[in-house]
């Protein structure tokens, strides 16, 4: 499994390639490639003919981290992202897809380099700017329990919270984070924050953004608000795991009607 070093973290990355587009498929705080697979977040099973790299994120997974909350904040995991496209897909621009965590990255990415990027399929975006300082409060306090009472005890505290209609039937899962690093990523997660509205709406790149009901950090409104703010985007709302099913769907009609051309 090919490696990638960035600046205090060794990124796990995998790339299929069967020619065609350049897509990079991005998962959701706490989880990874393997996990969101498991999670059926795994859009990119869907394709074919396309070059689709796929990375675990600093502290996720196969990579590595530190015990360093910045590190995880949203900019800069973009930064490592659009290093991870020099690397693999210079000169070229991207399709991106990824949930929550992993859409937030993208959208900082494309607030840096805007032309980079040539479509982007955003899943469940997570809660931001009026929602964003309940869920950060939220993150504080998961961080500190875990720190005090360990990952069992926080994982306990979380059996009761009623999951979203839309993944019933989906197996339980464990963060694929090591103890030691969840509550450095926590931190960092609070510290972040989509970009501001109007920096979001210069993003004028075609996006889908697929969302779904019952899930308040992942809020539908953040998922409406980037539909009225992004010049180019177009909304899908899941209620069942039927709906869910056909997401990857959304992506393969994304990458294949929007293609890519050279920078």
């Amino acid at each position: 499994m090919p490696t990638f070093e960035v600046s205090g973290a060794t990124l796990a990355v995998a790339l299929s390639d069967e020619g065609g587009h350049p897509v990079v498929q991005l998962h959701g705080l706490t989880s990874s490639r393997t996990r969101d697979r498991v999670l059926n977040l795994d859009l990119g099973r869907g394709l074919s003919g396309t070059r689709l790299l796929r990375y675990d994120a600093r502290g996720h997974g196969s990579s590595t981290g530190r015990k360093v909350p910045e590190d995880y904040r949203w900019p800069n995991l973009a930064d490592d992202l659009l290093r991870v496209l020099d690397r693999w897909f210079p000169h070229e621009r991207v399709h991106g897809v990824g949930p929550s965590m992993g859409a937030a990255t993208l959208l900082h990415a494309a607030t840096i380099q805007p032309d980079r990027f040539s479509g982007l399929t955003l899943m469940v975006p997570p809660t931001a700017w009026k929602t964003r300082s309940a869920q950060a409060e939220n993150y504080r306090t998961a961080a500190a329990q875990i720190e005090s009472d360990g990952v069992g005890a926080f994982l306990t505290s979380m059996d009761g919270t009623l999951p979203p209609p839309a993944t019933a039937g989906t197996p339980e899962t464990r963060p694929d984070v090591t103890d030691a690093l969840l509550p450095s990523l926590f931190r960092g997660a609070a510290l972040s924050d989509l970009p501001a509205p109007e920096t979001v709406a210069r993003i004028d790149v075609p996006t889908t953004i697929l969302a779904w009901i019952g899930d308040p950090g992942h809020p539908l409104s953040t998922a409406e608000s980037l539909t009225e703010i992004l010049p180019n985007a177009a909304l899908h709302v899941a209620r069942t795991p039927r709906d869910v099913e056909t997401w990857p769907d959304f992506l393969s009609q994304d990458v294949n009607r929007r293609g890519y051309v050279s920078t």
